[in-house]
């Protein structure tokens, strides 16, 4: 699996963020790490920079509950957008309720669902399936 240049984490929980974060650097997985903490600003933040691709992420980490926007939010109006380039989105939750398991499948954009906690090793095996 090749290096990812940029991973968006989209999510509230400082914890799981400093995690994650701290996971995907000793795994040299990826080059930078945007972080935003609800789907609103990451929307908002994305937007501006959609005219200029390369500056989009490779992959997205999408929590589901978040004040503002949640995940369900930002999924209904990023998926809107075109974008040329192909973006990964993986959501990552704590959630085990079937119904947002069948509701992530729903978006043609949504490339895996993973219960938290994350680990560079459950990624790198989640972007494998992908390749």
């Amino acid at each position: 699996m090749s290096k990812i240049d940029t991973v968006c984490i989209i999510d509230d929980d400082p914890a799981h963020v400093y995690i994650t974060k701290k996971e995907l650097k000793m795994s040299g997985l990826c080059e930078t790490i945007l972080v935003y903490n609800n789907g609103k600003e990451a929307y908002d933040r994305l937007i501006d920079i959609c005219s200029n691709p390369e500056n989009l992420p490779d992959l997205i980490l999408l929590d589901l509950n978040m004040p503002i926007w949640d995940g369900w939010d930002f999924l209904d109006e990023f998926t809107k957008i075109k974008v040329e380039k192909e973006i990964l989105i993986f959501i990552v939750t704590s959630s085990i309720d079937p119904n947002d398991f069948r509701r992530a499948e729903s978006y043609e954009r949504v490339s895996d669902f993973i219960v938290k906690p994350i680990s560079a090793s459950k990624l790198r095996v989640e972007l494998g399936k992908l390749h």
